[in-house]
């Protein structure tokens, strides 16, 4: 069993402690902190270095008391924004934000189902393989502390990532990714004087974007325009916007294909706008530039990962489906680099929003379930790797 109190204040310690992407070194020390009073090894990685961050991954390894291949147990330290000061409200088993800033349980949850869960295998005796536990940085920005994880110096061939909502789900397959920078390039002039004599790239991008598909596209894949930056002044026909756009889907083909028709939109737009200024023609043009933040994750029903949780589940009388998700996560790259896993849900909720809310109960469970994943695992191997 695991200890309720502790694991609901753990959480509300951890969420309060500021850590968006970038900044996550207070909370970083704080776990390492707690990993070592556990009697972890404890390292924080060159992660924040490679990313322009104050703190690298932390990555504690605690030794087993049984025989086995070494399991891997992962989540993330950073939030989004707006995730400075946050001020939780407890309601029963709920915990909310007061409406200024997101909560912080995506994915600080998933840190304390990992601390919780160490805890009570020291307490009760619980035999247990080796432990990695990793503690991602910049989860949030394109995985990019899982993607600086060396994984030479990490021996776990399996593991489990807590990173999703319902304890009852476990995410499985996950959509590639690819970041889309559009630059667009007109020219400038007085808007109230000379207004014919510039190309407005506000016009260009409003005009493209308004003739794209974007959105839910189809059941494997997504599309959305995120930010737009440029003009000056009101009084200047704007001749620079920057744009960032993302696409996901579970198809190669299609994440190409989505990919392709937003850069195409800016191109065709572009190209019907040009002027003549003092016998000089200027023509729009744009830049593009296409870059694939992670490839898709797509983990089998009949991997070891699911059956080590399906029935680790099985025998606390719970049933764990296995979902695909429209979102990457850490899993995604530790899946492309040979360690097979798969992401259990802690109880977040509304997240990214400053309306997310957490579940207690849902994380009480998922606590529970990696509790039993790691007794299963020690029983079910017991020849290699201590």
């Amino acid at each position: 069993m695991i200890n309720q109190d502790r694991i609901k204040n753990l959480l509300l310690e951890l969420i309060q402690i500021d850590s968006h992407s970038r900044e996550e070194r207070e909370v970083a020390l704080r776990l390492k902190e707690i990993c070592e009073e556990l009697g972890a090894e404890v390292e924080i990685d060159d992660a924040g270095e490679k990313v322009g961050g104050n703190t690298g991954n932390v990555i504690a390894r605690f030794k087993g008391t049984a025989v086995g291949p070494t399991i891997m147990m992962s989540a993330h330290m950073d939030t989004v924004v707006p995730g400075k000061g946050v001020k939780p409200i407890i309601e029963g088993d709920i915990i909310r934000t007061d409406g200024t800033t997101i909560l912080g349980g995506d994915d600080k949850s998933g840190c304390a189902v990992i601390i919780e869960t160490v805890r009570c295998l020291q307490e009760q005796n619980i035999p247990h393989t080796n432990i990695e536990a990793v503690f991602s940085i910049c989860e949030e920005v394109g995985l990019l502390g899982a993607k600086s994880v060396d994984v030479s110096k990490l021996k776990s061939k399996i593991g489990v990532i807590f990173d999703s909502d319902d304890p009852g789900f476990l995410f499985t397959k996950g959509p590639s990714q690819n970041f889309i920078d559009i630059m667009i390039h007109g020219l400038e002039s007085h808007a109230g004087v000379a207004p014919e004599e510039g190309i407005s790239t506000i016009i260009i991008a409003a005009e493209a974007i308004a003739g794209m598909k974007l959105g839910r596209i189809d059941d494997e894949t997504t599309a959305n325009i995120g930010l737009i930056k440029g003009g000056a002044a009101t009084n200047i026909i704007p001749n620079y916007v920057e744009l960032r756009g993302e696409v996901r889907s579970h198809s190669a083909e299609k994440l190409k294909a989505q990919s392709d028709h937003i850069v195409q939109r800016f191109e065709e737009t572009a190209a019907k706008y040009e002027v003549i200024v003092e016998g000089k023609t200027t023509k729009a043009s744009i830049e593009a530039k296409v870059e694939q933040a992670y490839g898709a994750m797509d983990v089998s029903n009949d991997s070891d990962v699911v059956k080590l949780v399906v029935g680790a589940a099985a025998r606390l009388g719970k049933i764990v489906k296995t979902l695909a998700s429209g979102g990457g996560c850490d899993a995604n790259v530790f899946n492309q680099k040979g360690i097979q896993c798969a992401n259990l849900g802690t109880g977040m909720r509304a997240t990214h929003t400053v309306k997310e809310w957490l579940d207690l109960k849902d994380m009480y469970e998922s606590a529970e379930i990696t509790l039993e994943i790691l007794r299963f695992h020690a029983e079910t191997h017991n020849n290699t790797d201590k």
